[in-house]
Order: structure tokens, then C-alpha cells, then sequence
């Protein structure tokens, strides 16, 4: 397991959800603070505002791929459409969906806006963590890739 995987799994650990673990991992070395990656990703949590959509792994792992892939004026839609449809398949190969209502399946699928309490059994019983963990390894070996890719390109 990475570092940035196992910090993200404190993060979320620590209280922050499931989508500021995983921005909250990349946002400064990707040229935004931390105490703004947490406040643009929060509203993502729980499938995007706890009404179990897209998982908030995912929208964290997209933002983050923002910051990585995107121009400076934020104008290549098509690259950057391209690589979030890349990390979608990759993390559903893996897991099997992107929303969090499947992910949770037979677990919790409340959409109450008041956010569950962290408490032993809800770390026991969810895959929330290893979900976090998953999208950061994805996340992680995708820019990797792309440097490799890149360095080539340039020798």
C-alpha cells in the first residue's frame, strides 16, 4: 500500500468523507491547499451530498485528474472526458460500480442529509475505506503511467 493510500485512509479515518480523503491526498502537489480541496470536494461525499450517486472516491479521484490533466485555461474537454471515462472503467473493474448506492448495496443506502456516525461497526461493515484506498492506487498508478508516457514521447 502507498503512503498517499494509507493517508487518505486516515483522512477518511479522521472524519473527512470519502471524497476530501482522496483529493485531500493529491491537492498540493497538484497546486491547490489543502484547506481548499477540502471545502470544494465536501459537497461530494456520500455519492454527492449523501444522495448515494456517483461514489465521492470517484468525484475526488476526477477532481484531482482536473488539477493533474487539465490546460491552463481548462479548455480540453475531450482529453480530459477521455481520462475520467479511463479512471471510471478502471475503478469499476475493480469494484464492480461507481455509485455509491451499488457500492453500499445491502448496507446503507439512506440519503438523509445528516451523515452517519463514525463509529466501530460503521468501519467494520462498509467498504468506504477500502474504496478511498482503491481510487488513490488508480489515481496514483494513471499519472504514472502518463509520466512514463510522456518522458518516452520526449527521449
Amino acid at each position: 500500500m502507498s503512503e498517499k493510500q494509507e493517508k487518505a485512509k486516515e483522512l477518511f479515518k479522521k472524519g473527512y468523507n470519502c471524497s476530501q480523503a482522496v483529493l485531500g491526498v493529491f491537492c498540493e502537489e497538484l497546486g491547490m491547499d489543502f484547506s481548499t480541496a477540502m471545502k470544494i470536494s465536501l459537497s461530494f461525499g456520500g455519492g454527492m451530498g449523501r444522495m448515494r450517486e456517483v461514489c465521492g472516491t470517484v468525484s475526488g479521484m476526477f477532481m484531482a485528474a482536473g488539477l493533474a490533466f487539465s490546460d491552463d485555461n481548462g479548455t480540453n474537454k475531450a482529453e480530459q472526458y477521455k481520462i475520467v471515462q479511463e479512471l471510471a472503467k478502471r475503478f469499476k473493474e475493480k469494484n464492480g460500480s461507481i455509485i455509491c448506492k451499488e457500492l453500499l448495496d445491502g448496507i446503507e443506502n439512506s440519503t438523509s442529509p445528516i451523515p452517519s456516525e463514525r463509529t466501530e461497526l460503521y468501519y467494520k461493515k462498509r467498504p468506504c475505506v477500502e474504496l478511498v484506498g482503491d481510487a488513490v492506487e488508480i489515481l496514483e498508478e494513471f499519472i504514472k503511467e502518463q509520466q512514463k508516457n510522456a518522458s518516452e514521447q520526449n527521449a
